[in-house]
């Protein structure tokens, strides 16, 4: 018995949709703003294909249970709209999920970022999915502020 978990956050930022764009899909970026990432500084870190291209993979290896292990791959990128990932967390629990940034352009200088979530949560996981989801939707909200206080400096 699995569960669908969807999340979806945005934030409105100060900058036009290139700007955005030309840093959001580049994957070690999110080291810079994702509180995931921020979580484990020493982390090991595998990197397959060329970074901002679609098919780059970014692994991570962490002994930190909030990081974890597992890896994303960009598999498409719409320029100055979409940035779509394939994640395979293998730490501290298997599974899958995708997620991607939506860039829409309000003014010629400020921009909406949605990151949105989706995956399955597995029995025994899923009796908790209400909790994972609020967790989730908090990072991710902090992860946004963080990226928005990076390129509006």
């Amino acid at each position: 018995m699995a569960k669908e978990m969807y999340i979806t956050k945005s934030i409105l930022i100060n900058k036009n949709t290139t700007e955005i764009y030309n840093f959001l899909k580049y994957s070690k970026n999110q080291d810079t703003f994702s509180i995931w990432s921020m979580a484990d500084t020493q982390k090991t870190i595998t990197e397959f294909g060329i970074d901002g291209t679609v098919g780059h993979i970014y692994s991570w290896s962490s002994k930190n249970n909030k990081v974890g292990a597992g890896s994303q791959e960009i598999v498409n990128l719409v320029d100055e709209a979409l940035i779509s990932y394939k994640i395979k967390f293998e730490r501290p629990m298997k599974n899958t999920a995708q997620t991607r940034f939506i860039i829409k352009k309000e003014t010629p200088q400020q921009t909406t970022v949605t990151w949105e979530f989706q995956g399955l949560t597995k029995f025994p996981m899923c009796l908790f999915q209400g909790f994972f989801q609020k967790m989730l939707g908090k990072d991710i909200e902090q992860s946004l502020i963080n990226l928005k206080n990076i390129l509006e400096q």
